[in-house]
């Protein structure tokens, strides 16, 4: 008897987990931190005056610190300088920066100009071999294919004339009935007359009749035993 209609008053329950208690996701401690406002964000901090000529000088240092490969260390106690001494040493650091790049720039420029001037006249070179493989191609060329026409032409007047070639074959290759309007109009006229007709008797089918006239006609091939 099936007790799938009777109620669970004890139900399962499952075994203590090896790793400790189990809660729920939701049970979980959350929102932790408190969010504040960030630069950007309408906050206090963007109410606070800002020297963006000094950060632009600042930013121009660095760039081009990186460029020579002396990265500029961040200076100690920036929050705390003055923002008045903070843009006067801003700016003598990028005017050294830009004098020293200058330098390497006119530098630069005169072994670019160089290399410049060498890359110009090595493709020169190449340009002007290409052209003339070019041409030497397109003159073979030329070459091969008035070799070609004047060989066809010997051809030609060898055995074109069918009269002074002894050769040639005069036999039209052609059926006989190529110009006829209608062909192969006689297919099928063989079996005319005849009526076919399926019979439902082994012993008296076509196929019968002609195998036991083959099996006769074997009879009297067969030579006699002495």
């Amino acid at each position: 008897m099936t007790t799938a209609h009777r109620p669970t008053f004890d139900p399962a329950r499952g075994k203590d987990a090896q790793r400790g208690p189990a809660y729920h996701q939701r049970l979980l401690p959350a929102h932790t931190q408190l969010k504040v406002r960030k630069p950007g964000q309408g906050g206090d901090a963007d109410n606070a005056p800002r020297d963006l000529r000094a950060e632009l000088l600042r930013a121009e240092a660095v760039h081009f610190a990186k460029i020579k490969g002396e990265p500029i260390p961040e200076a100690e106690g920036e929050d705390e300088e003055d923002p008045e001494a903070k843009r006067r040493r801003v700016l003598e650091e990028s005017r050294d920066v830009d004098a020293d790049s200058e330098n390497d720039e006119e530098d630069s420029s005169e072994d670019d100009s160089d290399d410049d001037e060498d890359e110009t006249a090595e493709l020169q070179r190449e340009l002007e071999k290409i052209k003339r493989e070019r041409a030497e191609k397109r003159e073979q060329e030329e070459r091969e294919k008035a070799a070609a026409e004047e060989e066809e032409r010997e051809h030609d007047i060898a055995l074109g004339n069918p009269l002074l070639n002894p050769k040639s074959d005069f036999h039209v290759k052609r059926r006989w009935d190529d110009d006829v309007i209608f062909k192969n109009q006689a297919r099928g006229t063989e079996d005319k007359g005849k009526k076919k007709e399926f019979v439902n008797d082994l012993l008296r089918s076509d196929f019968h009749k002609r195998f036991m006239r083959l099996v006769e006609s074997s009879r009297f091939l067969q030579p006699k035993q002495s």
